[in-house]
């Protein structure tokens, strides 16, 4: 039951607008709330972000009513407190506010202020004649349902997904080996029921277009209104000798592929090649070397530097070699030969300058494709030749009625800096639950706009690294600033004198107040970082611009 609670250290409601503050709350053990300040009215909310706990009095307040958080970019109403951009799941919390004998309270219940978000309230007994299926069951799938139940859709949703379990956290797969489901799991299995929503664990293998029916492996036949298409992407594999024949050479992508790994790491001191040094290849070779040694084999000259650049791929080598990760970069891979202890194991990977690195396993991280096999004996659809699907602003495939394309395996405008509406594929957990997000907005409300963000991920590199922005044109200039030699920086990737990308370590909010000034047009200019201008310092618009 609610009741009053005084705020500690505070006597009146004296912010100024766009101010934020933490306050504790008193007498509930580690209770906070945040108080934030616009158009002259403070509102109290929990204080910290739903997705990862990040003390969102570090985060950004826009004149629009938008708080962000300060590390991967989730947003919330701040009238509301509803969740506006991914990857946060829950929505905060929000409480009344009294004055009285010279001090501030709140009005809340306990559990909630502890909890620092508010229980949704989804529950759906699903009814009427439309019906959407969703085929996958990742980040994209996720942001669709929830957008779908938030927004007043009554009718069935069936997800249909090859994985035996409902969506998880997948993230956290490569960047700590995790591999219990039960702290990977996006919702709890009572929230499925609670709203109404069939996961059925089985593979697709063709969609009837025409007839609006998705076909599975199990010789079933799920008809729909509205098709959500999400299956993410197929790990890479190398066509090298060895590479099919032998044994303990692994791909991360599943549950079932870290337990894998982490059966054949065993008791650590392992011998460990990684071939890739792109975010998986090194979240992963960062992950194993507290108790293995582990080499990183990667074709640039310096880490993700397709991405990042030679200058920022430097650093983040710098603090995987801390660890005790070796490199070799510049480096080809010949071939895979077997261990002479056990011949259906990998024991060897021949570079092609004849270096030999003993192996007791292999992971590979070079790349994955869209996951879209099972479209190519449907019919009605046109591939791109990476086999993704192209969509328009609202994720509707181009030429099909009724079905969308989202995450890994969808081509799409994009219009943030940069961007000029240039068709692009972005691999990001958060890009796919946006893009979830505005499509179940779309299907629950079909008279929506489309819904703009700026694509933002994160990796843990030793340190933590955010990023946001988009480079679909390619970028010809990098202005660096802060401490890069101690892994404390800020990369503004440029095109012309656009800045279209923005990564950050050590530098928060950073990264959070450029994604928010490029989905406004106001991101500051090369030659303005040049001359010392500093985006947190720059206002910040109540209009949107892409």
């Amino acid at each position: 039951m609610a009741q009053e609670y005084k705020l500690k250290g505070i006597s009146s409601l004296d912010l100024k607008n766009g101010e934020k503050r933490e306050v504790e709350v008193d007498g509930i053990e580690g209770g906070k709330v945040l108080l934030a300040k616009m158009n002259d009215k403070t509102h109290a909310m929990s204080a910290n972000c739903t997705h990862y706990g990040a003390p969102l009095k570090n985060g950004v307040l826009t004149p629009d009513g938008r708080l962000t958080c300060p590390w991967h970019g989730a947003c919330f109403n701040l009238a509301t407190g509803d969740v506006e951009d991914a990857p946060a799941l829950d929505p905060l919390a929000k409480f009344d506010i009294l004055e009285k004998n010279g001090s501030v309270y709140i009005k809340g219940e306990e559990a909630t202020i502890k909890a620092s978000r508010r229980s949704l309230n989804h529950k759906c007994s699903p009814q009427g004649p439309e019906k959407v299926v969703i085929v996958g069951g990742g980040s994209g799938t996720m942001g669709t349902i929830q957008a779908l139940r938030e927004n007043g859709y009554k009718s069935p949703i069936t997800i249909i997904s090859r994985e035996p379990y409902l969506p998880i956290d997948r993230t956290k797969l490569s960047k700590a080996l995790m591999k219990d489901v039960s702290k990977l799991l996006l919702r709890p299995e009572d929230y499925y029921t609670s709203a109404g929503i069939e996961k059925v664990t089985d593979e697709v293998t063709s969609v009837d277009f025409s007839k609006k029916a998705v076909s599975t492996k199990s010789g079933k036949s799920y008809p729909y209104t509205k098709l959500v298409l999400a299956s993410g992407g197929t790990p890479k594999k190398l066509p090298l000798p060895g590479f099919k024949e032998l044994n303990k050479i692994f791909v991360l992508r599943t549950i079932q592929d870290v337990e894998a790994i982490l059966s054949a790491v065993g008791d650590g001191k392992k011998k460990i090649v990684i071939i890739g040094s792109s975010f998986i290849g090194m979240e992963v070779g960062n992950t194993l070397s507290k108790e293995n040694d582990v080499t990183i084999v990667g074709m640039e000259k310096q880490p993700m530097e397709r991405v990042m650049g030679e200058e920022v791929g430097k650093i983040f080598r710098g603090l995987i070699e801390k660890n005790g990760v070796k490199f070799r970069m510049e480096a080809g891979v010949d071939k895979a030969t077997p261990s002479k202890s056990k011949s259906e194991d990998v024991g060897a990977i021949h570079l092609k300058d004849g270096t030999v690195l003993d192996a007791d396993l292999v992971v590979l991280g070079v790349g994955v494709a869209p996951a879209t096999e099972y479209l190519k004996e449907s019919g009605n659809v046109k591939l791109m030749d990476d086999g993704s699907l192209k969509c328009n602003e609202l994720f509707e495939v181009e030429g099909l009625k009724d079905v969308y394309a989202i995450g890994d395996i969808s081509t799409y405008p994009y219009h943030g800096p940069g961007g000029n509406g240039s068709l692009t594929r972005i691999e990001h957990w958060d890009v796919a639950q946006n893009a979830g997000r505005s499509v179940g907005l779309h299907i629950a409300q079909p008279t929506s706009k489309p819904k703009s963000f700026i694509p933002v991920f994160w990796s843990a590199l030793g340190s933590q690294l955010r990023y946001c922005g988009n480079t679909v044109n390619g970028w010809d200039d990098l202005v660096l600033k802060g401490q890069p030699d101690e892994g404390k920086f800020a990369a503004y990737y440029a095109k012309g004198d656009e800045v279209v990308a923005v990564a950050s370590m050590q530098m928060d909010p950073i990264m959070t107040k450029c994604a928010e000034l490029m989905r406004r047009g106001k991101m500051a200019s090369k030659s303005e970082l040049q001359n010392g201008v500093d985006p947190l310092e720059l206002s910040l618009p109540a209009e949107v611009k892409i």
